[in-house]
C-alpha cells in the first residue's frame, strides 16, 4: 500500500431544511390557523480515528466530502427529517489544519475518536412560530442555513515513544530489526527507507513501547535534498530521539562531521524538535575490533562535547540493544510517572 501522510480535501457539511407556509384546511373550520412545520437540521461532518488505517492514500482520489442536507417542514407542524452525518475514518495519529485560518482543529490520538469539522446547518421555522394575537395567518417564515464548509489539511504524524534519525545507512532499520518485530527493508546502500517504520519494543510481558525509524536526512535536506525532511514531523510526537551513526563508514566520512549535518536539519525544520532529549547511539561496533571501537567512539563523543547519554551498539549482532532498550524503557516510565506527578 502508498504510504501517504498529507491530504487536502474540501468538507462541507448540509445545509439546513427550510421551513414552510402553511395552514390548516379541515372540513367545518373555513378559517384554519397556520401548521407550517420547520426543517430539519443539515448533516455535519465528523472524522474518525481508525487504528485498521495506516495511510491518508483514500484522500488521494477523493477530495470532497458532503453531509446530507436536511429535509424542508411540511404541513401538519411535521418537521424535516434530519440531514444524515458523514463520518470519515482516519488514520491514529491525524492533525487537522484550516488551510485558510491555519487554525488547528484537532489531533485524532486515540482509536475511535471524533472530532466535528463542519458544523451542519440550522433548521428554518415554518409559519406557525410567527402566529400572534395581531397575525393570525402569518406568511412569515425562515430558510434553512448553509452548511459549514472548509478546506482542510490533513496531517498525518506516527505516535511512537521514541525516534530514530541519522544519515542514511547509519543502521536504523537494522536496529529496529534488532529489538522489535518490525522487518523494514535492510541493505547495504542508502535509502533503503522509503517511509516510517513503526516497531513494538517489549521490554517485559508488561512494559513496551513504540519506536519509528524514518527515511535518513542528507545535508541540504530542508531545501528539498534527497528525501527532504517531509517526514521529521513523524518525529514530533515522540518523548526520545536516537541519532544513530555509523562508527566505520565506508566511505570513510567523519562521523562527528555526521552528526553535525543532522543537527543542522533539524534545527532548521524546528526547534522544537531540535531541543528534544537526544541520545548518541554509536552503531557497527562489530566492523571494527573491540578495543578499536571504544577508541572510536570515545574519540567521537570528545570531538562532539557531547553531554547527554551515549550507547554503543551493533544492531546486526545485537550487541548492546537490550541495555539500550532497557534503560529506554526505564526512562519512559519516569517521565510518565513525573508528568503524572507534576498533573497532581
Amino acid at each position: 500500500m502508498q504510504f501517504v501522510d498529507e491530504a487536502q480535501i474540501h468538507v462541507e457539511a448540509g445545509r439546513g431544511g427550510n421551513g414552510i407556509i402553511s395552514f390548516r384546511r379541515e372540513k367545518y373550520i373555513p378559517f384554519g390557523g397556520p401548521n407550517g412545520g420547520d426543517g430539519g437540521d443539515g448533516g455535519s461532518v465528523y472524522f474518525v480515528a481508525d487504528s485498521n488505517l495506516n495511510t491518508l492514500v483514500d484522500f488521494r482520489f477523493t477530495k470532497r466530502y458532503k453531509a446530507q442536507n436536511g429535509q424542508s417542514g411540511m404541513g401538519n407542524q411535521k418537521t424535516g427529517s434530519a440531514g444524515q452525518h458523514l463520518v470519515i475514518p482516519v488514520p491514529i495519529g491525524t492533525q487537522v489544519l484550516d488551510i485558510n485560518t491555519r487554525e488547528v482543529i484537532g489531533d485524532l490520538t486515540e482509536n475511535g475518536q471524533k472530532l466535528l469539522v463542519a458544523q451542519g446547518g440550522r433548521h428554518g421555522l415554518g409559519n406557525v412560530h410567527f402566529k400572534s394575537s395581531t397575525n393570525r395567518t402569518p406568511h412569515q417564515h425562515t430558510l434553512g442555513e448553509d452548511g459549514e464548509a472548509r478546506e482542510l489539511l490533513l496531517e498525518m504524524k506516527v505516535l511512537a515513544d521514541v525516534g530514530l534519525l541519522g544519515l542514511p545507512n547509519a543502521g536504523k532499520s537494522s536496529l529496529i530489526s534488532a529489538v522489535s518485530a518490525a522487518r523494514p527493508k535492510v541493505a547495504d546502500y542508502p535509502f533503503t527507507t522509503l517511509y516510517p517504520n513503526l516497531g513494538v519494543v517489549r521490554v517485559s510481558v508488561e512494559n513496551s513501547f513504540v519506536i519509528a525509524d524514518i527515511p535518513g536526512l542528507i545535508e541540504g535536506a530542508a531545501e528539498g535534498a534527497g528525501l527532504g525532511v517531509q517526514f521529521l514531523k513523524h518525529l514530533s510526537r515522540t518523548g526520545l530521539l536516537l541519532h544513530v551513526v555509523d562508527i566505520a563508514p565506508i566511505d570513510e566520512t567523519d562521523p562527528v562531521e555526521s552528526v553535525r549535518i543532522v543537527e543542522k536539519e533539524l534545527e532548521k525544520f524546528s526547534e522544537e524538535l531540535a531541543g528534544k532529549v537526544r541520545w548518541l547511539v554509536l552503531n557497527k561496533t562489530d566492523l571494527l575490533l573491540e578495543e578499536d571501537a571504544d577508541a572510536v567512539c570515545k574519540d567521537i563523543v570528545e570531538r562532539l562535547n557531547w553531554q547527554g547519554e551515549v550507547h554503543q551498539v551493533s544492531a546486526v549482532e545485537r550487541k548492546g540493544t537490550e541495555a539500550l532498550m532497557q534503560k529506554i524503557s526505564w526512562t519512559l516510565q519516569a517521565n510518565k510517572a513525573q508528568a503524572l506527578q507534576e498533573e497532581n
